[in-house]
């Protein structure tokens, strides 16, 4: 995740690419504003013959560098003390901040072909622009994304809850901590949380993924253990419902490809059953693991030795 978006800070969107400044407000207009673009500094002053000349022509090439740049004009009359600091001993005197530092400068009047050379020369040589926030939000999904593949509950949820500090309304965040809390069998809170969703994010592929897995989980609530259903099956092995019971156990317990077989089993014995129950059973466990998922891939082709054969 992108250090702006960690901190909740948003890239400067300021259209203002010309103002005038003083020594109160340099540090806001030139050092701060300079973090997120090349800022032109002019010190100029009324009486200033040479300023007059330069004035137009560097305000019409920071308007015609379209927001690469940005300048700022300082009176060193009314502002002697910043431009004291500055060492600014003759005028028109230019510096480019970058980053909260001088990065160049020239003095005098020069021609306008000189002047954009300089800027094309700031705008080079300063580091790339901060990313824009919906860059930032899809980087730091991304991450999320990876901290859960490997299992970093912990991290993942960190990064979710400072998406949704940013953006609130961000569905895949939103998603994204409820499946941390299927993941860790919190099942209530999952339940809970998926229903900040908004109907357009209930599109969204992990979404529906999620809503299959709970709506299985819930499914296994009221059924026994796999052992005990395997006892019983033991004793009673054309019994579809009890085998049928045992696969949804069997996914509740993350015995995934368990589950497939014994869906398997049962479409090869009665493809019928339960109105084709256990075929839409097994494509919605599927959906729920994802296509990508060993026990999807595995699953896909035992279903297709049988439906095929």
């Amino acid at each position: 995740m992108t250090a702006d978006l960690i901190n909740g800070a948003a890239p400067n969107q300021s259209a203002d690419l010309i103002k005038d400044s003083n020594t109160e407000n340099f540090a806001a207009d030139v050092l701060e504003a300079s973090q997120s673009v090349p800022v032109l500094v002019d010190f100029w002053a009324p009486w200033c013959g040479p300023c007059k000349q330069l004035g137009p022509l560097i305000e019409k090439a920071v308007t015609n560098a379209g927001g690469k740049v940005k300048l700022v004009k300082i009176d060193i009359d009314q502002n002697q003390a910043i431009a004291g600091q500055m060492g600014i001993q003759s005028i028109p005197a230019v510096i480019a901040f970058v980053g909260g530092r001088p990065l160049d400068g020239f003095m005098g009047a020069i021609p306008e072909s000189e002047i954009n050379a300089f800027i094309d020369k700031v705008v080079k040589a300063a580091p790339p622009a901060p990313e824009d926030p919906a860059s930032q939000i899809a980087a730091a999904l991304e991450q999320a994304q990876a901290a859960m593949d490997a299992g970093d509950f912990a991290s993942a949820s960190q990064i979710y809850s400072q998406i949704l500090q940013f953006d609130q309304t961000n569905d895949e965040a939103i998603i994204g901590i409820a499946a941390i809390h299927v993941k860790l069998g919190d099942m209530e809170n999952a339940q809970h949380t998926l229903l900040s969703v908004s109907q357009e994010g209930q599109n969204l592929e992990s979404y529906q993924k999620l809503n299959t897995a709970l709506g299985l989980a819930q499914e296994a609530e009221g059924l026994e253990d796999t052992t005990a259903l395997e006892e019983k099956l033991a004793t009673d092995p054309n019994n579809h419902q009890l085998r049928y019971d045992l696969a949804i156990a069997y996914n509740a317990a993350g015995e995934k490809l368990k589950a497939a077989q014994s869906l398997v089993a049962i479409i090869k014995n009665d493809r019928e059953w339960n109105e084709d129950g256990a075929r839409t059973k097994l494509l919605e466990l599927f959906e729920a693991w994802g296509p990508m998922d060993p026990a999807s891939v595995k699953g896909r082709r035992m279903l297709s030795a049988v439906l095929f054969s």
